[in-house]
């Protein structure tokens, strides 16, 4: 019987599971935020507490203690400068899990990973974003405000053309030359 044995067995023997883990972490180290699997998501989630418990206190016994439980020095080394001490006056509670729905191939349950203090940089929506003008349509789209501008936007324009062209006339002397 396994009362009260918590492990998150994950359908992997213990090394494989493990380093699953430490490589997940290392990413929610690295990228701020991982999306991966609720079941995964849960089980790392101990393990990132207690890493950054270990990098606020800082001192070279927990920093080699993390390094042999993840096992990337770049990962530790931004733990303990950057994410352990954002936490400084945090008792617990680093990382939340942000539910996501069913992954549409397998309809696994999919969630975020992330850091509390983690904060999303939203994107204008599609519609009203300002496109950047076309080389081509640049003057007949807004007129320039000054003479530089217009010098700088038909230098531009050139530049494109030349670029553009450059690959076509070789070809088109290649086929001539063969010919």
């Amino acid at each position: 019987m396994r009362h009260q044995k918590n492990t998150r067995k994950l359908s992997r023997t213990s090394q494989h599971r493990d380093a699953l883990l430490a490589n997940l972490v290392a990413s929610l180290i690295k990228h701020k935020r991982v999306k991966t699997t609720l079941a995964k998501a849960k089980a790392a989630r101990p393990l990132a507490e207690k890493l950054v418990t270990l990098g606020k206190s800082g001192t070279l016994h927990d920093r080699r203690l993390a390094v042999a439980k993840i096992g990337q020095r770049d990962a530790v080394a931004k733990l303990f400068t950057e994410i352990a001490p954002a936490f400084k006056d945090r008792k617990g509670g680093y990382t939340r899990i942000i539910k996501l729905g069913p992954r549409q191939s397998d309809a696994a349950p999919v969630a975020f990973l992330e850091w509390v203090d983690y904060v999303v940089e939203i994107e204008a929506p599609a519609g009203k974003e300002e496109k950047a003008p076309k080389a081509g349509k640049a003057k007949a789209d807004k007129p320039a405000e000054s003479k530089e501008e217009a010098k700088d936007s038909e230098e531009a324009e050139a530049v494109e053309v030349e670029v553009v062209d450059e690959p076509a006339k070789k070809a088109g002397k290649s086929a001539r030359s063969k010919s």
